[in-house]
């Protein structure tokens, strides 16, 4: 059914394997590696499929893969190496585990239906035995017809070899089941309240790995958290109230490597994130200031962003050009950066333009840098 097959460019994908290892040991390989960050979504529109299919129908979810992984060797060649068929249900764990109601609109994302109103909502959640659960049975049921149509179709890619169900940090997982905004109001107005649901959450975290690695026979020892809903806390809120369990995650599931993802700017959070956390690599989003990141974390911790979407909705023009040379400038010397799109590369962005974009990294971020 489809022609593409990874061998063809294991010299690329062994050259950008090197680089981003010497990269990320805080070294200056020959240039600043370079990953942007367009996925299922990016590429369901950009092939003509309804982005609501792919995650619903998963013989269009491996088509858009396989076809976005061509795509992207063919086109502009960056240095992702990572190019495995993965089992793509969308920002939906939390509905899955707590059985909540799923939203799928039209051509864009699947959404969670909040079902905590209220302080006696929280009291009342339960955190089950996810073995116990119908719709936790189900995904991994669903895995297993996801490998087996892949396999069926001769897809001639890595295909993911355990699926692992598992949700967001305690603040960010709270915001999917419960407004936001009654969050961070909670935060301040019903603190013991709030302690208690980031336990829970954290409670859920916990089993849903420790699940994930029993069926899987592996131990989790490195933990990628996306907490993106603590970009709109303040510092003394976060070291409070969020901080402790982030760290705990770490500790138990990290002890061989971090990495946490967050959309919205960080700037305040991050000299904590790199003294507390001591994350090995942080995606800073797109609304973080390039300047505050590498004055808090080089040498610490690897860099990964510098851009985001919107500076490219008008193309490589002036404007984005002098912000990719900016943040070459100030965070490539002595290594532990890697150039991308903060965050996530969404449809908005031309593919053309994304060629061009690699293409202008390749030759501004040759090490020495600005020589």
């Amino acid at each position: 059914m489809f022609q593409f097959a990874l061998d063809k460019y294991m010299r690329h994908l062994e050259e950008a394997e090197r680089r981003k290892q010497i990269a990320f040991s805080f070294r200056e390989p020959d240039r600043v590696p370079i990953n942007i960050s367009e996925y299922g979504s990016y590429w369901s529109r950009l092939f003509g499929y309804n982005i609501r299919d792919y995650y619903t129908d998963l013989e269009v979810s491996i088509e858009v893969q396989i076809k976005g992984f061509e795509w992207r060797l063919e086109n502009h060649k960056d240095d992702r190496t990572n190019y495995v068929l993965t089992y793509d249900l969308g920002p939906v764990a939390e509905g899955i585990y707590f059985e909540c109601p799923i939203e799928y609109p039209d051509d864009t994302s699947p959404r969670i239906v909040h079902i905590l109103n209220d302080v006696s909502d929280i009291d009342a959640l339960e955190i089950p035995d996810p073995e116990d659960v119908p719709k936790v049975r189900w995904y991994y049921d669903r895995f297993e017809e996801f490998k087996a149509l892949a396999r069926k179709i001769g897809a001639k890619v890595p295909v993911q070899e355990h699926a692992r169900l598992t949700i967001h940090p305690p603040l960010s997982a709270a915001c999917a089941i419960m407004n936001p905004a009654m969050v961070y109001t909670y935060l301040y107005t019903e603190p013991e309240a709030m302690d208690r649901l980031l336990q829970k959450m954290f409670t859920a975290f916990c089993k849903l790995i420790d699940y994930a690695d029993r069926r899987s026979g592996v131990r989790t020892t490195h933990l990628g958290l996306a907490n993106d809903n603590a970009c709109f806390i303040s510092p003394e809120m976060y070291r409070k109230m969020v901080l402790p369990y982030d760290r705990k995650l770490y500790e138990i599931y990290g002890k061989e490597g971090r990495y946490l993802h967050t959309d919205g700017p960080s700037d305040h959070l991050f000299q904590m994130i790199t003294q507390d956390l001591k994350v090995d690599m942080m995606d800073i989003g797109g609304f973080s200031d390039i300047d505050v990141a590498v004055r808090h974390m080089k040498g610490k911790t690897v860099i990964h962003g510098g851009l985001n979407c919107r500076d490219l909705y008008n193309g490589l023009d002036g404007a984005a050009k002098d912000k990719i040379d900016h943040a070459i400038k100030v965070a490539a010397p002595r290594g532990g950066y890697e150039f991308a799109i903060g965050g996530e590369t969404y449809p908005g962005v031309s593919p053309d333009t994304l060629v061009d974009l690699v293409a202008y990294v390749k030759e501004r971020g040759r090490y020495p840098i600005g020589k």
